[in-house]
């Protein structure tokens, strides 16, 4: 909650909500958005939240997530049938789960892919460039080397749970 509290005084835009409980959600989205952020919530990452369709319903309808994350079809098509952001989280391990995840993208159609392991600027190139989508990269990313090449393939952005990588990127941290 500490590192959470200062993203809220800094000027990223989106908040990722992960490794965090069912009974939470409510009251850190809701601040979150008295603070002006729109919230991701990851639904795969969340403890006591089943990631099926009636989880990405009650949380785009009850914790009025901004958008869901999540590697389940279900998910990513319930929120894009309630208009939050959908982001298709693809484990790119070789060749095999890469084809698949091309024909994943086309039936789901997300609004964000995010590609893990975040650490393959010529995946991350070949992604972007195959399906035209938006790539989060994300994922053992741990150095400011990490996220400038990852950004330089073409991502529109990076997660990261590394704190000390926030700084480089907003001055108010």
């Amino acid at each position: 909650m500490k590192d959470f509290e200062k993203l809220l005084e800094s000027s990223y835009e989106y908040l990722v909500i992960l490794d965090s409980h069912i009974s939470q959600l409510k009251s850190i989205v809701q601040m979150g958005k008295r603070h002006n952020k729109k919230m991701l919530i990851h639904v795969d990452l969340i403890h006591g939240l089943s990631n099926d369709d009636y989880a990405a319903e009650f949380l785009c309808q009850d914790i009025k997530a901004d958008g869901l994350i999540s590697t389940r079809t279900n998910v990513i098509l319930t929120a894009k049938k309630k208009g939050v952001l959908a982001i298709q989280r693809l484990f790119l391990l070789d060749s095999s789960a890469l084809n698949k995840s091309y024909s994943l993208l086309k039936k789901t159609q997300p609004d964000y892919i995010e590609v893990l392991p975040g650490l393959m600027p010529n995946i991350i190139r070949e992604v972007h460039e195959q399906t035209k989508i938006p790539i989060f990269a994300g994922g053992l990313i741990r150095t400011v080397d990490d996220v400038e090449q990852a950004l330089g393939a073409g991502a529109s952005a990076v997660t990261t749970s590394r704190g000390e990588l926030w700084k480089y990127y907003v001055k108010d941290l």
